[in-house]
């Protein structure tokens, strides 16, 4: 369980970063679009490549925490069971 919360908190640390990077849209707030300033990739690309990546570890962060929650299910639903087969002591 350790492990997934670990990799849960890269994910989320790469999904803010990827999300940092991408051009803003804030034309109706009066901020500055920020046009080419000799970067690798066109605007056009690197905004496809941004956006596919942001969709894969939204995906990959949605399928890490509906992981995690089956687990800890599954472990208190054992734990729970362990405790009501006890015998209670007089």
């Amino acid at each position: 369980m350790n492990t997934l919360l670990i990799i849960q908190i890269f994910i989320t640390l790469a999904l803010i970063g990827v999300i940092l990077l991408q051009r803003s849209e804030g034309g109706a707030l009066g901020m500055g679009g920020g046009g080419n300033s000799g970067s690798m990739f066109t605007a056009r690309g690197s905004a496809n490549l941004l956006t596919r990546v942001t969709a894969g570890l939204a995906a990959l962060f949605m399928a890490n925490c509906l992981f995690m929650t089956v687990l800890t299910s599954h472990s208190i639903k054992n734990q729970t069971k362990i405790v009501s087969q006890t015998p209670a002591k007089p």
